[in-house]
């Protein structure tokens, strides 16, 4: 059988992020306010998530919308120069692509996100010659996917079946139901989670019970804990944990999704579940250096130089 030239195909959310620093004062209706800072960048968990793990190195390809306006060429544009396959994306005229408003501080931010053309994603989207060419299948913002969601149970079966493992970011549910999802928990390899999402879906107050609970389920459950770093709940038993990094953050965008690259992208690699852990971590922690959620996103060589045991088992594995 002939190598899978795609690693990783990644379905959700496209669009761009106005972000907003260093806010004077609380926001309020009928007040103007100013901020320090502000930056149009790259958006959207899956968007990110797919120029991240680019970065680290593994060939992407996206499935996705766009809409045929600026901030839909600024998006392909930015997602092309990072090395990502977009044969897969469709462009509508008919509706806008999205945009999400970040004001940010170090350590929060508050986001208010209009979905555009992320909403109408759909199962037919999906090219079925597309999953047999690759080895991954990434799925990101559950909640905002609204016309692909009830399909997804059917497209990870249909990936698993051509040889896919998968993998899912759940995002926030701005409705605060958080139903659903359930049905896609046993068609995961890998669930990547935070905290207050593990904890809203599982009913369980604390991060480690609602590991342990959604690990009776997919084998490896990994929870971003933010400021207090993370953990790993392994099907069958087993909880690992990395501890937060001296990184002072300057913007926490995208730090959840380039975790969820470092892991997938260690995952690919075969790695043990500890260093896959560590990397994924470190990948979360360097994402917030910079504002804006892929400028602060590093090269391997920079995650491996924060991990460097890791590093270490790499270099003499030969991977």
């Amino acid at each position: 059988m002939a190598p899978r030239p795609i690693d990783c195909v990644v379905l959700g959310d496209l669009n761009v992020d106005l972000i907003l620093a260093g806010l004077q004062g609380e926001p309020a209706f009928g007040q103007e306010r100013t901020v320090s800072d502000a930056l149009l960048t790259l958006g959207a968990s899956a968007g990110i998530f797919a120029s991240d793990l680019a970065r680290l190195g593994a060939r992407v390809a996206f499935v996705g919308r766009v809409g045929n306006d600026h901030f839909g060429r600024f998006t392909l544009e930015t997602l092309r120069g990072e090395g990502v396959d977009l044969e897969q994306v469709a462009v509508d005229p008919t509706r806008k692509t999205g945009v999400t408003v970040s004001v940010t501080r170090p350590d929060e931010k508050m986001l208010i996100t209009f979905p555009g053309t992320t909403a109408h994603v759909s199962p037919a989207d999906v090219d079925p010659a597309l999953l047999p060419r690759a080895r991954h299948l990434h799925v990101a913002s559950y909640y905002l996917v609204t016309s692909l969601r009830d399909h997804l149970p059917r497209v990870l079966r249909e990936a698993r079946a051509s040889g896919l493992t998968t993998s899912l970011d759940p995002g926030h549910d701005p409705e605060s139901r958080w139903r659903g999802i359930e049905a896609c928990l046993p068609l995961l390899d890998v669930f990547l989670p935070n905290e207050e999402e593990a904890r809203a879906i599982t009913s369980q107050a604390d991060p480690v019970d609602a590991a342990v609970a959604l690990a009776r389920t997919v084998p490896r459950v990994a929870v971003k804990l933010g400021s207090g770093g993370a953990i790993l709940a392994l099907q069958g038993g087993g909880i690992l944990r990395a501890g937060p990094h001296p990184i002072e953050p300057v913007d926490t965008t995208g730090a959840g999704d380039g975790f969820s690259a470092g892991f997938v992208w260690a995952f690919l690699r075969r790695l043990e579940p500890a260093d896959a852990l560590a990397i994924a971590n470190a990948c979360g922690a360097l994402a917030t250096r910079y504002l804006g959620g892929t400028a602060g996103f590093p090269r391997l060589p920079d995650v491996l130089a924060l991990v460097p045991d890791v590093g270490l088992r790499l270099e003499v594995a030969g991977s």
